[in-house]
């Protein structure tokens, strides 16, 4: 028998979950401030491959993992290498990159970590406020 509203002979598609599971959304918009950074990088590079991208992303993932709204996992199977692994060539490529970006570029992610910081503790402030 065919299912209702289906045509007899059809393929019938069954799902296959993530291979990494599904993780909580962040509501509370705790790591907003990185996320927004990196989509204007990628606004910026055109969505070329650009590493400082790449560590805005990595910075993003970071603080998923931080708040536990990711499982714990190593920077290499997110897809990112060890930056001590690289060498000094790698480490020389690194700081180009982050030359070109130029020194704002650097000043605000260092304002968006604090941003993050700075939203954590209204939260954990915000959590013992109402435990009270």
């Amino acid at each position: 028998m065919s299912g209702f509203g289906r045509p007899p002979g059809a393929l019938t598609f069954s799902p296959t979950p993530p291979q990494r599971g599904s993780f909580p959304l962040d509501h509370d918009g705790e790591c907003k401030p990185v996320m927004v950074e990196y989509l204007a990088c990628l606004k910026r590079v055109r969505g070329a491959n650009d590493h400082t991208c790449r560590m805005i992303a990595k910075e993003y993932l970071k603080c998923r993992m931080e708040r536990q709204l990711m499982a714990e996992d190593t920077m290499a199977n997110l897809g990112f290498q060890e930056e001590q692994g690289a060498g000094a060539g790698g480490k020389k490529a690194a700081a180009a990159a982050t030359e070109v970006a130029g020194t704002s570029g650097g000043d605000k992610l260092a304002a968006l970590k604090e941003e993050n910081r700075r939203l954590l503790e209204e939260r954990k402030k915000r959590e013992t406020e109402g435990r009270v």
